[in-house]
Protein backbone atom coordinates (compact mmCIF):
# COMPACT_ATOMS: atom_id res chain seq x y z
CA UNK A 1 0.00 0.00 0.00
CA UNK A 2 2.84 2.43 0.60
CA UNK A 3 4.88 1.51 -2.33
CA UNK A 4 1.45 2.18 -4.45
CA UNK A 5 1.38 5.50 -2.63
CA UNK A 6 4.61 6.39 -3.42
CA UNK A 7 4.27 5.34 -7.01
CA UNK A 8 1.13 7.35 -7.24
CA UNK A 9 2.89 10.36 -5.50
CA UNK A 10 5.74 10.18 -8.07
CA UNK A 11 3.99 10.00 -11.02
CA UNK A 12 1.71 12.96 -9.79
CA UNK A 13 5.19 14.75 -9.38
CA UNK A 14 6.06 14.14 -12.83
CA UNK A 15 2.93 15.90 -14.14
CA UNK A 16 3.39 19.11 -12.26
CA UNK A 17 5.21 22.18 -13.59
CA UNK A 18 8.84 22.74 -12.77
CA UNK A 19 9.21 25.84 -10.45
CA UNK A 20 9.19 29.10 -11.83
CA UNK A 21 12.56 30.21 -12.14
CA UNK A 22 12.88 33.36 -10.23
CA UNK A 23 15.20 35.81 -11.94
CA UNK A 24 15.97 39.07 -9.42
CA UNK A 25 17.48 41.35 -12.16
CA UNK A 26 21.47 42.25 -12.14
CA UNK A 27 22.05 40.71 -8.82
CA UNK A 28 20.93 37.00 -9.67
CA UNK A 29 22.99 35.03 -11.52
CA UNK A 30 21.08 33.58 -14.39
CA UNK A 31 23.65 32.73 -17.59
CA UNK A 32 24.66 35.54 -19.02
CA UNK A 33 23.71 33.88 -22.34
CA UNK A 34 20.37 33.59 -21.26
CA UNK A 35 20.20 37.29 -20.25
CA UNK A 36 21.56 38.12 -23.64
CA UNK A 37 19.05 36.55 -25.47
CA UNK A 38 16.82 38.77 -23.70
CA UNK A 39 17.76 41.96 -25.43
CA UNK A 40 15.13 43.94 -27.41
CA UNK A 41 17.21 46.02 -29.87
CA UNK A 42 14.17 48.45 -30.28
CA UNK A 43 14.64 49.02 -26.56
CA UNK A 44 15.75 52.60 -26.25
CA UNK A 45 18.07 53.62 -23.95
CA UNK A 46 20.67 56.92 -23.26
CA UNK A 47 22.98 55.26 -20.07
CA UNK A 48 23.61 52.24 -18.62
CA UNK A 49 23.35 51.46 -15.04
CA UNK A 50 24.77 48.28 -14.46
CA UNK A 51 27.64 46.17 -16.12
CA UNK A 52 27.76 42.34 -16.15
CA UNK A 53 30.79 40.64 -17.37
CA UNK A 54 31.14 36.75 -17.16
CA UNK A 55 34.84 36.23 -18.47
CA UNK A 56 34.15 32.30 -19.38
CA UNK A 57 31.46 33.54 -22.20
CA UNK A 58 33.50 36.85 -22.80
CA UNK A 59 30.85 38.66 -22.67
CA UNK A 60 29.48 42.12 -21.35
CA UNK A 61 25.97 42.76 -20.61
CA UNK A 62 24.63 46.39 -19.82
CA UNK A 63 21.23 47.08 -18.67
CA UNK A 64 19.53 50.31 -17.82
CA UNK A 65 16.35 50.26 -15.03
CA UNK A 66 17.19 46.58 -14.59
CA UNK A 67 16.45 45.16 -18.39
CA UNK A 68 19.18 44.47 -20.52
CA UNK A 69 19.51 46.53 -23.12
CA UNK A 70 23.22 45.78 -24.88
CA UNK A 71 25.64 42.85 -25.44
CA UNK A 72 29.36 43.02 -25.91
CA UNK A 73 30.86 39.73 -27.20
CA UNK A 74 34.70 38.66 -27.47
CA UNK A 75 36.24 40.67 -24.36
CA UNK A 76 39.67 40.11 -24.76
CA UNK A 77 41.26 39.86 -20.68
CA UNK A 78 44.50 39.84 -19.34
CA UNK A 79 47.35 37.30 -20.38
CA UNK A 80 45.82 34.61 -17.37
CA UNK A 81 42.27 35.36 -17.67
CA UNK A 82 41.16 32.53 -15.97
CA UNK A 83 40.58 33.30 -11.65
CA UNK A 84 40.52 36.35 -9.47
CA UNK A 85 42.82 38.90 -9.44
CA UNK A 86 45.06 39.09 -6.41
CA UNK A 87 49.08 41.02 -7.01
CA UNK A 88 49.88 43.53 -8.84
CA UNK A 89 51.90 41.84 -12.56
CA UNK A 90 49.72 38.56 -12.29
CA UNK A 91 47.84 39.50 -15.32
CA UNK A 92 44.55 38.79 -14.11
CA UNK A 93 41.49 40.33 -14.65
CA UNK A 94 39.83 41.29 -11.49
CA UNK A 95 36.52 39.52 -10.27
CA UNK A 96 33.71 40.55 -7.97
CA UNK A 97 31.72 43.96 -7.65
CA UNK A 98 33.24 47.44 -8.28
CA UNK A 99 32.40 50.76 -10.04
CA UNK A 100 33.44 52.99 -12.95
CA UNK A 101 34.93 55.63 -10.69
CA UNK A 102 36.46 58.19 -14.17
CA UNK A 103 37.72 57.83 -17.62
CA UNK A 104 40.85 58.39 -19.51
CA UNK A 105 41.11 60.41 -23.04
CA UNK A 106 44.63 60.17 -23.22
CA UNK A 107 45.47 56.74 -22.57
CA UNK A 108 47.75 55.05 -24.36
CA UNK A 109 44.83 52.79 -25.58
CA UNK A 110 41.66 53.88 -27.15
CA UNK A 111 39.69 56.06 -24.60
CA UNK A 112 39.73 54.02 -20.70
CA UNK A 113 36.77 53.81 -18.07
CA UNK A 114 38.80 53.14 -14.56
CA UNK A 115 37.24 50.42 -12.66
CA UNK A 116 37.92 50.97 -8.69
CA UNK A 117 39.94 47.85 -8.15
CA UNK A 118 41.68 47.49 -5.75
CA UNK A 119 38.90 46.95 -3.43
CA UNK A 120 39.53 47.00 0.56
CA UNK A 121 39.03 43.12 0.30
CA UNK A 122 41.69 43.11 -2.36
CA UNK A 123 44.19 45.12 -0.11
CA UNK A 124 43.95 43.23 2.56
CA UNK A 125 44.52 39.59 0.46
CA UNK A 126 47.28 41.07 -0.96
CA UNK A 127 48.73 42.91 2.43
CA UNK A 128 48.95 39.26 4.17
CA UNK A 129 50.85 38.16 1.65
CA UNK A 130 53.12 41.68 1.92
CA UNK A 131 52.46 42.50 -1.63
CA UNK A 132 50.66 45.26 -4.00
CA UNK A 133 47.19 44.04 -5.17
CA UNK A 134 48.03 46.01 -8.44
CA UNK A 135 45.55 48.72 -9.95
CA UNK A 136 44.94 50.57 -12.62
CA UNK A 137 42.25 48.44 -14.25
CA UNK A 138 40.17 50.30 -17.08
CA UNK A 139 37.65 48.91 -19.89
CA UNK A 140 39.61 50.40 -22.80
CA UNK A 141 40.09 49.82 -26.40
CA UNK A 142 43.35 48.89 -28.47
CA UNK A 143 46.78 50.59 -28.30
CA UNK A 144 46.91 53.57 -29.79
CA UNK A 145 50.25 52.94 -31.71
CA UNK A 146 47.99 49.78 -33.04
CA UNK A 147 47.56 50.90 -36.80
CA UNK A 148 44.19 49.55 -37.28
CA UNK A 149 41.74 46.32 -36.25
CA UNK A 150 42.02 44.37 -32.96
CA UNK A 151 45.10 42.67 -31.01
CA UNK A 152 44.33 39.08 -31.41
CA UNK A 153 43.94 37.00 -28.32
CA UNK A 154 44.51 38.04 -24.30
CA UNK A 155 47.07 41.01 -23.97
CA UNK A 156 46.25 43.31 -21.51
CA UNK A 157 47.79 43.14 -17.84
CA UNK A 158 44.55 42.75 -16.19
CA UNK A 159 41.99 45.17 -17.91
CA UNK A 160 39.44 44.69 -20.35
CA UNK A 161 39.60 45.46 -24.25
CA UNK A 162 37.31 46.24 -26.43
CA UNK A 163 37.38 47.29 -30.33
CA UNK A 164 37.59 51.05 -30.71
CA UNK A 165 34.23 51.46 -32.01
CA UNK A 166 32.74 49.36 -29.02
CA UNK A 167 34.79 51.59 -26.19
CA UNK A 168 33.67 54.59 -28.14
CA UNK A 169 30.11 53.52 -27.69
CA UNK A 170 30.67 52.53 -23.95
CA UNK A 171 32.36 56.12 -23.46
CA UNK A 172 29.37 57.56 -24.55
CA UNK A 173 26.98 55.03 -22.24
CA UNK A 174 28.58 54.58 -19.47
CA UNK A 175 28.73 56.77 -16.44
CA UNK A 176 30.82 57.56 -13.49
CA UNK A 177 29.37 55.35 -10.61
CA UNK A 178 28.02 52.81 -12.87
CA UNK A 179 28.05 49.05 -11.01
CA UNK A 180 30.34 46.44 -13.03
CA UNK A 181 30.29 42.96 -11.66
CA UNK A 182 32.66 40.83 -13.22
CA UNK A 183 32.17 36.88 -12.89
CA UNK A 184 34.73 34.12 -13.40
Amino acid sequence: MKRLALLTLLALAACANPPPTVVEGPSSQPPLSREAARIVPERRFTNVDFLLVDKSERLMIGYAGGQPVKAWRDLQFGDAPQGHKRFEGDERTPEGRYVIEGRNPGSAYHLSLKVSYPSPADRAYAAQFGRSPGGDIFLHGQPNALPIGRLPGDWTDGCIAFSNAEIEELWRIVPDETVIEIRP
